[in-house]
């Protein structure tokens, strides 16, 4: 029988409930657990691919092709388990299907409503991870977006206060992830607000059976003791989610409160003892590294941590494969062309372009290439960077004056990059790009061929537009490789200079793959040139 731990927030938003639960995965899957996650968004969009990066952090792309929240980046790089488009749950997803069935008849003229109908759903939803599984999945953590009190969030916690009595007591586990503030006043920790969060859980019907609190100092023995009392849970099980300097440390904390050991018990899981030590000796290496590299990430919504978190963590997670902290410059692309890429990039020993959409920065970007280029600096573009790479090369090495793609100016009289052919005649926005996990076969005499070391790879994809190949014989006459190809679409993958230190475009997005235990070939190999530049 799968089991089943449901994750809900109070107090206040932005807790780290994501990191709560890809944590608590961590912990069941160091034991020889089969761990699944799944994440419901309250909004009313179907999914994340149409928000704007600035509301909503990135999107993360699955392996077949969901566009989802950031939140299952980090479960797939703590439990390093692939998950899928049934790991994200939207309102907009839900009411889609209900609305279907209702135009269908399949609620043979009823009264449809949000009970049963759409808790009904949700409940359907939440089994369906462990269902569509080839294997048997052990325990499922479902992560319930928003804060208790949110009105979006009554139909979800409806369906899981159901869901315990559906499928048996024994098989549920309801964990609360709650802030407890620090009054600098008074000197103290204060309980209440944990208090009132719990209160509204429990009118809901909910009665949590573990309490994570979020907190810059241990709890003391008083204020444990006070939640123990006024929310009616056994003082062992309220756990405490102090402030770390890396978030991969936090399963290490949980675990020295045996909230493992209290999981296991309350769920009646048969499992072996726990084995972190490989995940204590990755987070030992992130803390006492051996050297020092600086990386400028030039983007167009630096202001904003989540829209890039995933580059963030795949080059923390190349930087723990070469012993190395990587120390983040992040360079808001618009600054580029007003001030000297001299003075942007001073100290900087390897450059990163990441992905994007629209005109805004472009030029900034395409200069910070000519930069990289023309300096010699590691340089790695993902995506609209591989593109930015190609108008840049076009430009000025094979001196197309006017060069671009038809994404940013349309009339361009050599559009090296253009919209797929795919993509011409679709109208809607959601979910119409090329998504998901593509082939892509490299050439053996190349640079990728070095850092894969093997001739197909398959890398997950989000974009509408591509090399043009109109354009191949141009860029090939001046000893620009296309290293890597989809042979069933006949797309380019990769471009590299073999003239420079180190130079490569990849369309695909390497990020959405990395784990911190096992960093991506391209993201090790981008910091170990970056080490190798700054000993020059």
């Amino acid at each position: 029988m799968t089991k089943y731990i449901f994750i809900t927030g109070g107090v206040v938003s932005s807790l780290g409930k994501g990191i709560s639960a890809s944590s608590i995965g961590r912990i069941l899957k160091s034991r020889g657990l089969n761990i699944s996650m799944q994440k419901i968004d309250p909004y009313i969009n179907v999914d994340a691919g149409t928000m704007n990066p600035y509301q909503h952090g990135e999107v993360f792309v699955t392996e077949d092709g969901a566009e989802t929240d950031l939140d299952l980046g980090h479960y797939e790089r703590f439990i390093d388990t692939n998950l899928s488009s049934y790991s994200n749950v939207t309102t907009g997803k839900i009411y889609s299907s209900v609305i279907s069935k209702e135009r269908r008849g399949d609620f043979l003229g009823a009264t449809v409503q949000v009970i049963p109908h759409i808790t009904d759903e949700i409940k359907s939803t939440i089994q369906n991870i462990s269902q569509n599984k080839k294997e048997k999945v052990d325990v499922v953590i479902v992560e319930i977006g928003g804060t208790v009190g949110d009105i979006e969030s009554l139909p979800y916690l409806e369906a899981i206060r159901q869901f315990r009595n559906d499928i048996g007591k024994e098989n549920v586990l309801y964990v609360h992830v709650t802030f407890i503030p620090y009054l600098k006043a008074a000197k103290e920790l204060k309980s209440k607000p944990t208090q009132h969060s719990v209160r509204e859980l429990r009118e809901i019907g909910i009665q949590p059976d573990i309490i994570i609190c979020r907190c810059q100092a241990k709890l003391s023995q008083e204020v444990k003791s006070k939640i123990s009392l006024f929310c009616d849970i056994k003082y062992e099980a309220i756990i405490e989610a102090i402030n770390v300097k890396s978030i991969y440390e936090v399963p290490m904390v949980f675990e020295e409160q045996k909230l493992g050991d209290l999981i296991i018990k309350s769920l009646n899981l048969k499992c072996q003892g726990p084995d972190l030590q490989n995940w204590e000796n990755m987070v030992d290496k992130i803390y006492h590294p051996k050297r020092e590299v600086n990386i400028g990430v030039v983007g167009k919504y630096i202001s904003l941590k989540d829209a890039y978190i995933s580059i963030t963590e795949a080059l923390l997670h190349g930087g723990i494969d070469n012993d190395c902290r990587v120390k983040i410059k992040r360079i808001d692309s618009d600054e580029v062309k007003k001030h000297s890429p001299k003075d942007l990039f001073k100290d900087i020993n390897g450059i990163l372009i990441p992905g994007g959409f629209g005109k805004r920065g472009i030029e900034g970007k395409i200069e910070t290439v000519r930069y990289a280029r023309e300096n010699k600096i590691p340089f790695l573009g993902i995506c609209l960077g591989m593109q930015c790479a190609v108008i840049e090369l076009a430009r000025n090495v094979i001196n197309l004056e006017g060069a671009n793609s038809s994404e940013f100016n349309p009339g361009t009289p050599f559009p090296v990059i253009d919209i797929l052919p795919g993509q011409k005649k679709i109208k809607t926005k959601g979910g119409t790009m090329r998504l998901g996990t593509y082939s892509c076969k490299l050439e053996k005499d190349s640079l990728a061929f070095k850092i894969f070391n093997q001739e197909i790879i398959h890398e997950r994809h989000r974009h509408r537009y591509e090399f043009n190949n109109l354009y191949k014989s141009d860029f090939s006459k001046h000893d620009i490789k296309f290293s890597g190809l989809n042979q069933d679409l006949n797309l380019v993958e990769i471009v590299e200079l073999p003239n420079h230190p180190w130079f490569i475009g990849v369309q695909f997005h390497p990020e959405f793959k990395s784990r911190p235990n096992r960093a991506h070939p391209l993201f090790r190999e981008f910091i170990k040139a970056a080490i190798e530049k700054s000993a020059r």
